[in-house]
């Protein structure tokens, strides 16, 4: 009987043996760079960040996306989409910018 180290070993024998193409890698001696138009694609992929709440912030925003569910016709909001627009309001209105910037030491 085998153990589970000798599976191991065998499949990994057996994923070497496969072609390239059928492993969707390139082989050692086709590696380069990533062409430009992997590099944009990397670059264009969307970046999590998370953000910490209080438990008061979190239930006062579980409110607001309910209300706004309500009042937009949605089954729900979600954070995420909340959270990206506003960083969209920061980014493209100098005032909000100003604003959030003002509040910024009353943080740390």
């Amino acid at each position: 009987m085998s153990t589970a180290a000798d599976r191991i070993k065998a499949n990994a024998q057996r994923f070497r043996m496969q072609p390239a193409a059928q492993t969707g890698e390139q082989s050692p001696s086709t590696l380069s760079a990533p062409s430009d138009s992997a590099r944009r694609a990397v670059r264009e992929k969307d970046v999590r960040r998370t953000v910490d709440l209080s438990p008061d912030q979190h239930r006062r925003l579980d409110m607001w996306q309910r209300e706004a569910a309500d009042n937009l016709g949605y089954a729900r909001v979600t954070g995420q989409e909340v959270l990206s627009a506003l960083v969209d309001l920061l980014l493209d209105d100098a005032d909000v910018a100003a604003r959030v910037m003002g509040m910024l030491p009353a943080r740390r």
